[in-house]
């Protein structure tokens, strides 16, 4: 192994663990005897300098796919940005020292690891990771890698393509609110419609949405005007199947997938981030951070508990870890 002689890794390290499954804010428990993850040969050590949190992250400690899920202990937390401290002997894209940032998981629920961000140190394959954007802070950076690479290849799966228009459930979250800006900005859309509460419709305008719609007002699927694509980032498919143009698609992350919507779940890929960095660091994406959204590690259970209200306003980062 690879490593850095001015780099001390320490044997055990701070992280936030649940034992059994269940509401995170009950079984979350910080541990500061926790191993540091032992790397493989195509991965990384990360010192976690940020970690943000999704929904993903309390539907597993909830069971949701416990199925498919790797059991207990369990340290939660897709999202990492942070700085190699030691290489697998297959590495060839990073050294120490570098600033990365990517989801860790490959298969979101499909077996992911044990030991996730929401700690001092994680392990992760070089593969799922991309350098971090020169101008954006680790905070800003570990808020992206699960929501962009949802945003980007969920509108490349519905086959998205310059001049076609899109309506995007949900534009203020996570995940809308990078939909928005990736139409827009990378794919080249006509036109761009989102969905959101009325305080959140000129947030949706400043993202670049051409039309903002207040979902307490009116009901998206009965407007007049179809869309070619429908991303549904909030489980209304039913709807969001008749808001679509005849021969258009429907994706949904959230909740069953009524046909001809199609359930997308993400690869996590650092290709992805890769080709997004220049759009990154040219500031025609942005990320999105709640105002009440950066937590210290010693508030993970606050974080969680703002997580669950669904009233997030893009992303939440934990943030500084130890």
């Amino acid at each position: 192994m690879a490593s850095d002689s001015n780099v001390t890794i320490p044997s055990k390290i701070k992280a936030w663990v649940y034992a059994e499954r269940g509401n995170p804010v009950d079984v979350l428990k910080l541990d500061s005897d926790v191993r540091v993850p032992e790397i493989k040969e195509d991965q990384v050590l990360v010192k976690v300098v940020a970690a943000a949190l999704n929904p993903i992250d309390f539907k597993r400690a909830l069971g949701s796919f416990k199925d498919t899920d790797s059991p207990p202990p369990i340290v939660p937390g897709y999202d990492v940005a942070g700085v190699v401290v030691k290489i697998g002997d297959q590495v060839k894209k990073f050294k120490v020292g570098d600033e990365v940032y990517g989801d860790i998981i490959e298969k979101a629920g499909d077996h992911p690891k044990q030991h996730g961000t929401v700690a001092e140190y994680t392990a992760v394959e070089e593969r799922l990771l991309a350098l971090k954007p020169k101008n954006l802070s680790f905070v800003e950076a570990a808020s992206l890698p699960l929501a962009i690479e949802t945003a980007y290849e969920g509108l490349e799966r519905a086959g998205f393509s310059p001049g076609k228009s899109i309506l995007v459930l949900g534009g203020a979250g996570g995940v809308g609110s990078l939909l928005i800006q990736l139409a827009k900005e990378v794919f080249g859309a006509s036109r761009v419609a989102a969905t959101s509460s009325t305080g959140k419709l000129d947030l949706l305008k400043s993202l670049g949405a051409d039309l903002a719609i207040d979902y307490t007002k009116e009901n998206f699927e009965d407007l007049s005007e179809k869309f070619d694509v429908v991303y549904d980032a909030v489980g209304q498919s039913e709807r969001a199947v008749r808001a679509v143009k005849e021969g258009g698609s429907v994706v949904a992350i959230a909740g069953a997938a009524t046909p001809p919507a199609v359930r997308f779940t993400l690869t996590s890929t650092g290709s992805v981030l890769e080709k997004l960095n220049p759009f990154l660091e040219s500031q025609k994406i942005k990320p999105l951070i709640d105002p009440k959204g950066t937590f210290p590690f010693s508030q993970a259970l606050e974080a969680f508990s703002y997580l669950q209200t669904g009233r997030v306003i893009g992303k939440i980062v934990i943030h500084p870890i130890p």
